[in-house]
């Protein structure tokens, strides 16, 4: 493996498959070769399970000031504005975009496919603004940007490819920059090298950190970890999301139930039937999701139950099941009619609102590195994401670092060292890996969840600071695997999420401690690290 490294060549080189990495490929492919990269399959995205849609002003009744608005207040004194305002003035023309250009299906009025969009509304919106394709709306982006880049000749989808580590210029004249990837190809069980001006990190989000989440098996942090190692900067990734209602089944425990379903009237009731929400926000069951989630985190806590449920039995169930067919019928596979029956929910881990840290078009401090989707933090959604705020983000910035890559980066070096894997070898301790894997998921869930405090988030940095002595021991030690990789990448982003949630000293949107219950004007800044400040890499 040591001397023969294959070495791939592209123009732009994008780590993700994602509506953020698909969308930057097609936008650049007609200038030169993209070459994706995907660990899994190619449609094994987070953008895939996306239900809700993505949020931009289109009725006559909405504004561009009214999302604004609505963005900042849900995002707790920490949005940038300027980033607001530039991501809600492009979102219309980029979600025509999708749908002229791309072909993705969104849902029409009436069903005419000339009609105007049909507008759902969720938490936190004060119209209806949200774009969708019934219950299903990141399925079918996935499926009209994939086939749009199968049918361009200058893309090419390697799938089964799991990033190891950034190309840095550091190692080859001591500049600072990135060229590429060393990547694990998987299939072939070898080591690759992939070479490009520009490495864009579309690599999604980070909810398999934790024990209970909506996201899916790659949401490993994989683009926070390999940025951060190379020297970028990250922040606020403190602020992670939890979705309030995750299916509660032992055979559909990371399914999600879309906020959408509260947006069409849906109620979040306690186990006696009685009105959650109705006290405790203006919106009731639409509240902000940091809301909540905090609400049913204190009921579960209070009762003893080990759910809440969302009842929908209350709206017409033709419509029910007309505007929420996926979710129904998943409902149904496991005994559970929401026609009649109330959804049984919890909290699970959901969005990654914080980042690698980058400018309105994707840039990174790292030139030759550019993040875009729910890698990056951008200031868009400040301290609590505002419900399909998350979708629009990808189409910006991958939008923005479209129309910027062509100066950022420069032609990779001329030599490319192969893979020196030393004197590593294949592994006999594999128990280390799923038992380290199971030690930082639970770690995370039960100190830095969605109640904090100084002596729970000590206990966790304790926890982690061993666990990631013995992933590291383990890395160098043995040969690479999918799944040492990711275990080194979860307990990386681990420690920097505790970390910035140490230095917070406030409870201010997704990140409450009950050591400081208050919100501090002073405290409204970012939490940034960087390899100097934070974690040992």
């Amino acid at each position: 493996m040591t001397a023969s490294t294959p070495i791939h060549h592209a123009r732009y080189l994008v780590l993700g498959s994602g509506l953020a990495g698909l969308y930057f490929a097609l936008e650049v492919a007609d200038r030169g070769p993209v070459v994706i990269l995907t660990k899994h399959r190619a449609e094994s995205s987070n953008t895939r399970w996306a239900q809700g849609g993505i949020s931009a002003v289109f009725s006559g009744d909405d504004s561009l000031e009214e999302h604004i608005e609505d963005t900042l207040a849900v995002g707790a004194g920490l949005c940038n504005r300027d980033m607001v305002t530039y991501a809600v003035q492009r979102g219309p023309t980029l979600v025509r975009r999708l749908a002229e250009r791309y072909g993705v299906r969104f849902d029409r009025v009436g069903g005419d496919e000339h009609a105007p969009f049909e507008l759902g509304r969720e938490g936190g919106h004060s119209r209806r603004r949200v774009v969708h394709h019934r219950d299903t709306t990141g399925h079918e982006i996935e499926r009209a940007l994939l086939a749009a880049a199968h049918a361009h000749p200058n893309i090419t989808i390697h799938e089964h490819h799991t990033v190891i580590d950034l190309l840095s210029w550091s190692k080859v004249d001591g500049s600072r920059g990135c060229f590429g990837v060393y990547a694990l190809n998987s299939a072939a069980d070898r080591v690759e090298a992939f070479v490009a001006p520009i490495t864009v990190l579309a690599t999604g989000g980070a909810g398999r950190v934790y024990r209970y989440t909506t996201n899916p098996a790659v949401a490993t942090g994989d683009g926070v970890a390999v940025a951060y190692r190379i020297g970028a900067a990250v922040a606020n990734l403190e602020f992670m999301q939890f979705h309030p209602t995750c299916l509660h089944h032992p055979d559909a425990n990371t399914f999600l139930i879309s906020e959408a379903l509260r947006g069409e009237g849906g109620i979040l009731r306690r186990a006696d039937g009685s009105d959650l929400m109705a006290e405790r926000h203006p919106m009731g069951s639409l509240a902000p999701r940091d809301v909540v989630a905090r609400e049913i985190d204190a009921e579960l806590k209070r009762s003893g139950e080990r759910c809440v449920f969302l009842d929908m039995t209350h709206l017409d169930p033709d419509y029910v099941v007309a505007r929420f067919p996926a979710i129904h019928a998943r409902c149904m596979s496991v005994g559970i009619d929401m026609r009649k029956d109330p959804i049984p929910v919890v909290p699970a881990a959901h969005y990654m609102c914080g980042g690698v840290v980058v400018d309105r078009h994707g840039r990174t401090e790292i030139p030759g590195l550019m993040a875009i989707g729910e890698v990056a933090m951008s200031g868009l959604h400040g301290a609590c994401r505002l419900a399909s705020n998350s979708l629009l983000e990808a189409v910006v910035l991958a939008d923005g670092a479209a129309q910027a890559c062509e100066d950022f980066g420069r032609g990779p070096p001329a030599h490319v060292n192969p893979w020196n894997e030393g004197a590593a070898r294949d592994s006999d301790e594999a128990v280390m890996v799923s038992a380290n894997w199971e030690e930082v998921r639970a770690a995370m869930w039960n100190f830095v969840g969605i109640v904090r405090s100084d002596k729970r988030l000590e206990r966790g940095r304790r926890r982690l600071d061993l666990i990631r002595e013995e992933i590291l021991e383990y890395y160098w030690k043995f040969r690479v695997t999918r799944d040492v990789l990711e275990l080194r990448n979860i307990s990386l982003v681990g420690s920097l999420i505790i970390e910035c949630a140490r230095q917070r000293k406030e409870s201010r949107g997704l990140h409450y401690t009950i050591d400081y219950p208050g919100m501090r004007d002073d405290q409204a800044h970012d939490t940034i690290l960087d390899k100097r400040s934070g974690p040992r890499a």
